[in-house]
């Protein structure tokens, strides 16, 4: 049976003494198949050890114009989509349990690796993530955390503080769990009207068609994915880049080795991300 905590103590207490590592997957609620693949991929790595899920709707990572109120609560729904995926416990904390003095006056700043792409449109918003990330990894004490690679910059974001600041924990990378149609899973799709459904396709047929290109290079890759872009209706493009991910920069020409090509773009009133990891110099 799948436990419900709220205070640092109480998820110390359920987690002491028991046997093996421990496994955390960090989430803002509203949980779909993307969280439970996360949580199965956790639950095989940790064999018999804690599967821990953290349901926190983070405010530092919302602008003044953003959605924090809107944002979906779905606490008992997500607990049991935490059970059936095979997590142990859930930590629910509230505002005043992560924040007991107010938001928080020291937090962790994203740099530069955090102001292009996502965290241009959204200032402030990965320094917000890595805050709370770093305290749920001082409250979960994970061996291992899970995120999943379709918030590739948060993901990148994430392995970068933890080398930097000797984190004692190991970052897993999950592919991006798809629709059948390819459309990727995200909390914010619940928004989509049927024609802004249609309409948020083009998306990931743009990333695919890129993948398409990889052979030809990244020049080739850009153009394939800017061309169905361009055929699309009802998107208002962001950004199209294809991204080192070592450092968030965009890749040279001559890039080989591991790339992500990312595109956002808003669907009505709904702001989508979606991408694919590449592989440049690799004979496929």
């Amino acid at each position: 049976m799948t436990g419900l905590v709220h205070t640092a103590r109480e998820l110390r207490e359920a987690v002491e003494g028991r046997p093996g590592g421990v496994g955390v997957v960090m989430t803002m609620g509203a949980l779909h198949e993307g969280h439970a693949t996360l949580v199965r991929t956790a639950r095989e790595r940790v064999g018999d050890g804690t599967v821990v899920v953290t349901v926190f709707v983070n405010p530092l990572q919302f602008g003044p114009n953003e959605d924090f109120d809107r944002y979906p609560r779905t606490l008992d729904a997500d607990v049991a989509t935490a059970a059936r995926a095979g997590a142990d416990l859930v930590f629910a904390p509230s505002v005043d349990e992560v924040y007991p003095g107010g938001q928080p006056r020291v937090r962790i700043s994203a740099g530069p690796m955090g102001e292009g792409y996502e965290g241009a449109s959204r200032p402030g918003h990965f320094d917000g993530m890595l805050t709370v990330v770093a305290k749920l990894l001082h409250l979960t004490r994970p061996d291992v955390a899970f995120y999943g690679q379709k918030d590739a910059q948060q993901l990148a974001l994430i392995r970068r503080m933890v080398t930097d600041l000797n984190f004692p924990a190991e970052i897993v990378g999950v592919p991006t769990v798809r629709e059948p149609d390819g459309l990727a899973l995200s909390s914010r799709n619940r928004y989509l009207s049927d024609g802004d459904r249609e309409s948020a396709l083009t998306l990931s047929r743009a990333l695919f068609a890129g993948r398409e290109a990889l052979d030809d290079g990244p020049d080739a890759v850009r153009a394939a994915a800017r061309t169905v872009l361009e055929k699309g209706d009802g998107l208002a493009v962001d950004y199209l880049a294809l991204i080192d991910p070592d450092d968030f920069t965009e890749a040279a020409p001559g890039h080989t080795g591991p790339a992500v090509l990312a595109v956002a773009a808003k669907v009505g009133t709904t702001r989508l991300i979606d991408n694919v990891p590449l592989e440049f110099g690799v004979r496929r």
